[in-house]
């Protein structure tokens, strides 16, 4: 069942430590770059076999996040002493533009209202739009699969939420394979339960280096308020614990870093953001999830998103919400890559 919105948006490196019992050194391969620190006997331990992985290029990167501030002048933008990716990061070398929905609803969004061939061709469409609007940043195109989803009934635990069965999560993967180097979200709306309840029942796909992860404060629902009764929220505490959980993943895994996407569109939503924790294995989103004209939306965006960094951020589409209210359209690719910062993660509901 969905629920749907309740209000309105208001608006020391290099160092060698040596004792008698024990001594570690920086090793380095033959180009230079640094391996891992060993024993006495030459030998990685494991924690540090988990962390052989070089970051990406310095240099481009920040390029690349300072082009993205897009001339902010505050100070906010790029975020300070954000932590250089791991190689094979997504953002901000991409700009992922996402179709967003569930497969048991036609009104939850593009993914799951249309047939795949249709909405892929959709999504097509709208990431060669992106393309145009901003050439110098290539466009990963993505699903956004709501595999946990808030529901209007208590279920057998009294949770309020419909885990979606592995085979319809396992088609929306299949969907993906039909277009080259797709990528997949998975969305949890924990409701009455929790987000460290919830998300170790997703390994098996977060294992896959092509599953990204989505989590909504809506639906986050504290002292057990029904969803849909009000706004839900998650503190920084229950995002450093997805963040490190994702973390754990790609260390010990091997994997290219997670992009992780929070969805926002109240200051309550995310409560103490400066206590948000950035890793080398995670990219977060704050994702502006709220709808309506575009005055409001940027005004939302402006409120909550740019006002409080945490690293990238995020901007949502709905085709039939945007459209209530005067003036009865979509805002465009050219406007949001106008935005301080430019948003990096583009959802279409």
């Amino acid at each position: 069942m969905r629920i749907t919105k309740i209000a309105s948006m208001i608006l020391v490196a290099g160092a060698t430590i040596c004792t008698f019992a024990y001594c570690t050194s920086d090793a380095k391969d033959k180009n230079g770059k640094q391996t891992a620190k060993t024993d006495s006997t030459g030998v990685a331990t494991e924690e540090e076999e988990a962390n052989l992985r070089t970051p990406v290029d310095t240099a481009k990167y920040n390029e690349l996040v300072k082009t993205n501030a897009n001339g902010d002048t505050t100070g906010k933008w790029p975020v300070k002493n954000q932590p250089i990716p791991l190689d094979g990061a997504i953002l901000p070398f991409k700009r992922i533009v996402a179709y967003y929905g569930n497969l048991y609803s036609k009104k939850m969004g593009a993914l799951g209202e249309y047939e795949p061939k249709t909405m892929l061709s959709m999504l097509d469409k709208e990431v060669a739009k992106w393309e145009k609007a901003d050439p110098s940043t290539p466009v990963q195109p993505a699903l956004h699969y709501i595999a946990v989803v808030a529901a209007g009934d208590p279920g057998k635990d009294g949770k309020y939420r419909n885990r979606m069965p592995f085979k319809h999560i396992d088609s929306v993967l299949a969907i993906a394979k039909m277009r080259k180097n797709m990528i997949v979200f998975l969305d949890i709306q924990v409701a009455l339960s929790t987000i460290q309840t919830e998300l170790p029942l997703l390994e098996k796909y977060l294992l896959m280096p092509n599953v990204h992860l989505g989590i909504d404060p809506e639906f986050s629902m504290k002292g057990g308020v029904l969803p849909g009764r009000k706004i839900g929220t998650y503190d920084a505490s229950d995002i450093n614990y997805v963040s490190g959980y994702l973390a754990d993943l790609v260390k010990k895994n091997n994997l290219p870093p997670k992009v992780f996407v929070v969805h926002r569109f109240t200051k309550k939503m995310v409560t103490n953001s400066q206590n948000i924790k950035l890793r080398p294995e995670v990219q977060v989103v704050m994702h502006m999830d709220g709808w309506g004209e575009p005055d409001l939306k940027l005004g939302t965006y402006r409120h909550f998103i740019y006002s409080e960094p945490v690293q990238f951020t995020g901007f949502k589409l709905f085709y039939k919400n945007d459209l209530k209210k005067a003036p009865n359209r979509l805002m465009t690719p050219e406007e949001l890559v106008k935005l301080k910062p430019r948003p990096i993660y583009i959802q279409y509901q």
